[in-house]
């Protein structure tokens, strides 16, 4: 019993861990969890259109057996010459048109959702995809540019960043892109050389990184922590070597941050990773 409340203990820690970042997870089925209010509006959608597939996935079922067995060779021999049904063709007319509105009308207020920040942006982050890794650009009076690159085993220790369940394998990077949390980031997405994509599923954004051509996305992060995404537009041999890491942070950490950042960036992350460590350490305490 001892170990069994242990174990949900510790299975308690982790999750309330895991509740403020995530990550892409081995086998994953599912979407990862929300972290803006855009995802949430998305993991329900899918959830609502699951209760029109998977009864009318069974219907259709159901009426191909029906039709194997009943109108068999054997149990049939003298086939119907019945062309056609009103009745039927009415019913199989309306009734895809009425599931199509009951799924278009949510659909397309999710897009404009998409499409519509609820206020003007704090902060903007221009995301240059690269054979393989980013450039980001802040916008602001005294822009803050640096590149964001997978990071190498043998640089992990210098950087902080031995934790492979806070940093993991071929999703941790150098440098990540810091925003403050509880604020719209307007993003401008474009690629340096071929098609990159820039995708977030806990923020539920995905926009492609075309050469000569800048996307806009946006996104309101919810909760502190690490998240992480990849490419998703196949871009070369690297292409699987090519993740993003988004790391939202409090107003006074992220003022904070950028001020030192633009004189030296190394410092400010080291500096930024020992404040948010020193306050899970201090949350988890407490708990």
């Amino acid at each position: 019993m001892r170990k069994l409340l242990a174990g949900v203990g510790a299975s308690a820690v982790f999750f309330a861990g895991a509740a403020h970042a995530d990550q892409p997870r081995p086998w994953e089925t599912t979407f990862q969890q929300p972290a803006t209010d855009i995802m949430r509006q998305i993991a329900w959608f899918e959830h609502y259109t699951l209760w029109f597939i998977v009864p009318i996935t069974l219907l259709v079922l159901v009426l191909l057996a029906w039709c194997i067995v009943k109108f068999r060779a054997g149990a049939n021999p003298t086939p119907s010459r019945t062309s056609h049904n009103t009745l039927i063709e009415v019913i199989w007319t309306v009734g895809p048109v009425v599931v199509l509105l009951f799924i278009a009308v949510p659909s397309f207020q999710l897009l404009t959702a998409q499409y519509s920040p609820p206020e003007e942006p704090k902060l903007t982050v221009k995301a240059t995809g690269n054979q393989w890794n980013w450039d980001y650009e802040y916008q602001a009076e005294e822009p803050l540019s640096f590149n964001s690159a997978i990071l190498d085993d043998k640089d992990r220790a210098a950087a902080g960043k031995e934790d492979k369940a806070a940093y993991p394998r071929l999703l941790a990077v150098d440098n990540e892109m810091v925003v403050p949390v509880g604020e719209v980031v307007r993003v401008l997405v474009t690629g340096a050389d071929v098609i990159h994509s820039f995708a977030m599923p806990a923020f539920g954004i995905k926009v492609d990184a075309v050469p000569g051509r800048i996307n806009e996305t946006w996104f309101k992060a919810e909760k502190e922590g690490i998240f992480y995404g990849q490419c998703s537009e196949l871009c070369g041999k690297d292409h699987a070597f090519m993740p993003i890491a988004i790391r939202v942070v409090s107003n006074d950490q992220f003022n904070t941050w950028m001020a030192a950042a633009k004189n030296d960036l190394p410092g400010a992350n080291k500096a930024l990773m020992a404040q948010v460590d020193g306050t899970k350490k201090v949350a988890v305490a407490g708990n």
